[in-house]
């Protein structure tokens, strides 16, 4: 993948990377959590960060592309653990609702 661009900001939204893979745009959230008290890393992508995301991917593809019509998809890396022990989990094609 070759990035596009980081922590892109949009009204009420942030991206924390954009990448392009092949033809597709990919968006990708990053999430960590060092101890698991507060949920996991994929716990934190809930349904109202998950449409946050979705918004802000369209107002990025209407400012960069001028349409909506383009090729992506919504990938996250969460990192669980601490810094000397942790572990990396890379979602592929997240489905937001």
């Amino acid at each position: 993948m070759r990035l596009l661009a980081a922590n892109h900001v949009e009204r009420r939204g942030e991206l924390d990377l954009v990448m392009k893979d092949g033809e597709e745009t990919v968006f990708v959230e990053v999430r960590q959590r060092r101890a698991g008290s507060f949920g996991s890393a994929a716990d934190s992508l809930d349904a109202a960060k998950l449409h946050r995301l979705r918004r802000t991917a369209r107002l990025f593809l209407l400012r960069h592309y001028g349409h909506e019509e383009v090729a992506c998809r919504f990938d996250a890396v969460l990192l669980s653990g601490s810094r000397e022990d942790y572990t990396v989990e890379h979602l592929r094609g997240l489905i937001l609702a």
